[in-house]
């Protein structure tokens, strides 16, 4: 991937957190979500706004993980934190907004969770994080065996608990909500991005098939001698593995060369060589 890409990438994902903490998850009060969600619940006091609050723990735990993590840390994490927190505090300057856009908070979570949700998965996917309690997880792992999944998970269901004494049941009930579909829905887009088809081809003739694969589809494949169990007859296995576009077309084809192949395919999101990705 070149730098240019990469660094839109980060760009367009950490703005798009931005956006959806800023005019979904703020003026509706949701509490879930580390920084962001504490940032809420300490905004409710009216000393501070929590873009700014969120800007300041963040500048802070980027000193922490500079210190105790080294330079090495700074890099991505640094530029993602830092855009994510001034975007949400110039948000607050440029287009401040005291209420929700409407009147259907279902709506507002929904976006509240699926946009920062989008945004954090294409970080975690490129290899890269918005910074917040990821940091406190960072400085954890290094000098401790600490279960921090574990820990964040509960960190953040007391920020999210605290939204029902601080607001109202209500709030508090979408929050939970909110929480509990948030980590899924990260999860779900990952493995969208990076899914791809595992393809099991059980034929008579696998030369046509193979040479498909590697000079049409610029991929490679793998065969094996089989037997069939019922017809008792030599039989050859082609295993490949491809992404979605290019397995349309090596099904189509198979379905016009081969209508006698047998075709097993899977879908699966982690597949780690050349081609796809590195260890």
């Amino acid at each position: 991937m070149s730098k240019v890409k990469y660094f839109t990438m980060l760009t367009f994902s950490t703005l798009l957190i931005a956006v959806g903490t800023y005019f979904f998850k703020f003026t509706n009060n949701f509490t879930f979500g580390g920084i962001t969600g504490l940032a809420v619940l300490v905004a409710k006091t009216g000393v501070i706004s929590a873009g700014d609050f969120n800007l300041i723990m963040s500048m802070v735990l980027l000193v922490i993980g500079l210190i105790i993590l080294g330079k090495n840390f700074a890099a991505k994490t640094a530029y993602c934190s830092i855009l994510l927190s001034v975007a949400l505090s110039a948000l607050e300057r440029i287009c401040p907004i005291s209420a929700p856009f409407t009147d259907q908070p279902m709506l507002e979570l929904c976006y509240a969770i699926a946009l920062p949700a989008l945004g954090s998965a294409i970080l975690f996917n490129i290899g890269a994080s918005s910074g917040g309690t990821d940091i406190i997880a960072m400085i954890l792992k290094k000098y401790s065996s600490f279960d921090i999944g574990r820990a964040l998970m509960v960190s953040d269901a007391l920020i999210t608990g605290a939204g029902f004494f601080i607001f109202d049941i209500e709030t508090g009930l979408y929050s939970l909500l909110g929480l509990a579909i948030r980590s899924f829905m990260i999860d779900t887009f990952i493995e969208s991005f990076n899914l791809s088809k595992y393809f099991n081809v059980v034929c008579d003739h696998p030369e046509p098939i193979c040479d498909f694969i590697v000079h049409t589809l610029h991929r490679s494949a793998s065969v094996c001698d089989a037997k069939g169990a019922y017809s008792g007859k030599n039989k050859y296995i082609i295993f490949t593995a491809l992404n979605r576009v290019q397995a349309v077309r090596l099904r189509n084809y198979i379905r016009t060369t081969d209508p006698k192949a047998f075709i097993l395919i899977s879908n699966t999101s982690e597949i780690i060589g050349k081609g796809f990705h590195s260890v």
